[in-house]
């Protein structure tokens, strides 16, 4: 029996319907929905689901991030489309079961008895013999033998004559149910984990996403689901010691809240890492509360190991910030001053930060590691200073340098636990921010110890790095009075006084020390800057009026007052704060000239403040997937049916053979027989079976 391709052909006279019904109904179609689920499947695999949206906006661009919204592709399986593909292939596929599956089975029942003599000499495999046995005999001698061989075998006489009439393998048929009949089963189970029985509370119930911001226990109704809600997939973060009982279900246009049955209480959040900083184990330590009995219980939900409780299943998903408690001190960016501050935070929380200038910001806690494992291989750039082709550019590639990830070479690893760091959003009163990553510690960076402070304006930028040395202390207290100083004209002042008078200290150059005094002024004021553009870049910018071929040449002895002015300024502001001179040595040159890259940098800070975290109090919160999936035994009973389709298809090989028994008409009492055998599928063993057959059922008793 051949499978047709068509569908099921209605006689009536609506020729619309019939042809419609035809189309649903046929193989080809039901193949081209398959063809379609799977390319829809590999853009759902290679596209992220569920992002935000500006995440799709930054890596797509506005246009393409329409286009590709409109198509739903962000939510490929759960877009209307999908399921509406979802819908028709079950009904093609279970047209198709009833079109041919009563065919089969009428099939599999019948011995096909109805062949002659003629049309078994037309087979190819066939085999004539004689016996010297009545007919009778013969027929139920070929009958053990085709039961012994593993054959069902039947005795219809007709036509004068015998027809034993065999079959093996007939449960071949039965693949092809098992296998279209499991779709229809793993597709039904795939509609009711889906989004569509929260789609229909959308269309017909009143049900909204939420898009604001508040306390869920206080959020409305029409943007609550019920206990009674058949299926769904959401998160709950729970700090550790708080609980929760409800969980968040995203949506393009917000979210909808879940009521669960259950509270979750999180008791203590453990993860472990590994070397390279990655999570290698994180659990959760929860007490599970039951509503309707009031009964507790504590369990440990695993990575891989969920907790399954009254058709819900708690999955560990993830892990966050919980809010944790932060201290950190405040060193002014701008202006004469480095008088410091103390201020705290919240993580998920924000703090407002006046300024003396009058602006107003709000410092936004969005994160905050207890540690980092970073790749602090130095390396070196590939962009050699001396391919540069003009002072300015020199600049520019030395301030990408320094500017740079504070790890580049990520060929050659060298990875070190770097401490605690806090992530946080400066706003301005106009709406406009700036995210900081600071480290707590002074981290080595090419040999010296130094503070990292990150800074990018789009959350999809890596951070540039801003380095500030550590001084003999650890800290950044030198670095902030030296970038103060800087700012102080009367300490530049007494800076080149104290520079010219060092470096000319015979009483006969008093009119050479006046102008190199006032270079020296200048050369503090040009790296100063005015409040926007300063360091290496205001320098660049006016070595560039001096004529190219004496550029290297006036930068080279630029270079050297100012070097010499920076530590004279740097005594004088200790001189001013009443501490005791600085000893000049090769470690506080080396800070020396760390610190001038960094004030050169610090113009592209863009903060008014740095902050550096003193204290934190670590608290962890775990995030939990909690999923209702009906659709979940009865995709697994659909596997199973496939599994029994393919084996039963591939490895049951339906097999007919034909008995053709007659009376000798030479000889009376013995009889003639003519053997016939087919298959669907011709293969080696079939031959081989054949050919035992053929040589084992003339045999004589």
């Amino acid at each position: 029996m051949s499978t047709s391709t068509t569908g099921i052909e209605l006689k009536t006279q609506r020729r619309s319907l019939a042809e419609f019904v035809e189309l649903i109904s046929s193989m080809r179609f039901a193949i081209s929905l398959l063809t379609l689920i799977a390319v829809a499947s590999v853009i759902g695999t290679v596209l992220k689901q569920n992002e935000p949206m500006p995440n799709y906006i930054n890596q797509f661009g506005p246009f393409w991030f329409s286009v590709f919204d409109k198509l739903s592709l962000y939510s490929v399986y759960s877009a209307w489309w999908f399921l509406l593909i979802m819908g028709f292939l079950v009904a093609s596929t279970s047209l198709c079961i009833v079109r041919n599956a009563p065919k089969m089975l009428k099939d599999m029942r019948s011995w096909r008895e109805t062949v002659r003599e003629q049309s078994l000499r037309n087979f190819h495999h066939k085999a004539e013999w004689q016996a010297a046995l009545p007919r009778t005999a013969l027929a139920q001698q070929m009958v053990m033998r085709l039961k012994d061989a593993g054959y069902q075998a039947k005795i219809v006489e007709k036509d004068n004559a015998t027809l034993v009439a065999a079959k093996r393998g007939a449960a071949n048929k039965w693949g092809y149910i098992f296998a279209h009949g499991a779709i229809v089963i793993i597709c039904v189970g795939g509609l009711l984990d889906s989004e569509m029985p929260i789609r229909v509370q959308q269309w017909f119930f009143g049900k909204t996403p939420f898009a604001g911001s508040g306390v869920i226990a206080e959020i409305p109704a029409k943007h609550r689901l019920s206990l009674s809600n058949p299926t769904f997939r959401g998160n709950t973060m729970i700090p550790e010691g708080s609980t929760s009982s409800t969980a968040i279900i995203p949506q393009a246009d917000g979210v909808l809240i879940q009521d669960l049955p259950i509270t979750i209480l999180l008791k203590k959040f453990h993860i472990d890492f590994y070397s390279t900083g990655m999570p290698k184990l994180f659990a959760s330590d929860v007490v599970i509360t039951d509503h309707e009995t009031g009964k507790s219980f504590p369990a440990t939900i695993k990575v891989n190991q969920p907790l399954l409780y009254n058709g819900l299943a708690l999955y560990q998903s993830s892990f966050e910030d919980g809010g944790s408690k932060l201290k950190l001190t405040g060193f002014p960016m701008a202006g004469k001053t480095d008088k410091r501050f103390d201020i705290g935070g919240e993580v998920g929380g924000s703090t407002p930060l006046e300024r003396s200038d009058g602006n107003s910001y709000s410092v936004e806690w969005s994160g905050f590691r207890p540690f980092n494992v970073e790749n602090m291989s130095s390396g070196q750039d590939v962009r050699a200073v001396s391919k540069a082709e003009s002072f300015n550019e020199k600049f520019a590639v030395g301030l990408d340098k320094r500017l740079g990830s504070a790890a580049r070479n990520a060929n050659n690893k060298d990875l070190k636990n770097v401490g605690p760091s806090v992530l946080y959003k400066l706003r301005d009163k106009t709406g406009q921010a700036r995210e900081y990553q600071n480290y707590m510690q002074p981290v080595t960076v090419d040999g010296a110890l130094v503070f990292l402070a990150g800074m990018r304006v789009n959350p999809s930028d890596a951070f540039s790095y801003l380095r500030i040395p550590a001084d003999d202390n650890y800290t950044v207290k030198e670095w902030m009075r030296l970038r103060a100083a800087l700012q102080d004209p009367e300490l530049r002042e007494q800076a080149a006084v104290r520079y010219a008078q060092r470096a000319m200290p015979s009483a006969n150059a008093e009119a050479l020390r006046g102008q190199l005094q006032e270079s020296a002024a200048k050369s503090l004021a040009i790296f100063a800057g005015n409040g926007q553009e300063g360091g290496f870049l205001a320098i660049s910018r006016f070595l560039e009026k001096v004529p190219k071929a004496e550029q290297e040449k006036a930068a080279d002895i630029f270079m050297k007052i100012l070097n010499g002015s920076l530590w004279d300024l740097w005594q004088a502001a200790r001189a001013r704060d009443g501490l005791k001179a600085i000893e000049a040595d090769e470690k506080h040159g080396r800070f020396l000239q760390l610190a001038t890259n960094a004030l050169s940098d610090s113009f592209f800070y863009g903060a008014p403040v740095y902050l550096q975290l003193d204290e934190f109090t670590e608290i962890k919160a775990s995030v939990l997937q909690v999923t209702r999936s009906p659709g979940k035994g009865v995709v697994y009973l659909g596997c199973l049916f496939l599994v029994i389709g393919v084996f039963s298809m591939f490895y049951i090989r339906e097999r007919r053979l034909w008995v053709w028994i007659k009376d000798d008409a030479d000889r009376p009492g013995d009889s003639c027989a003519l053997m016939a055998m087919s298959t669907q599928r011709k293969t080696l063993d079939f031959e081989k079976e054949f050919e035992n057959l053929k040589a084992k059922l003339p045999q004589s008793a």
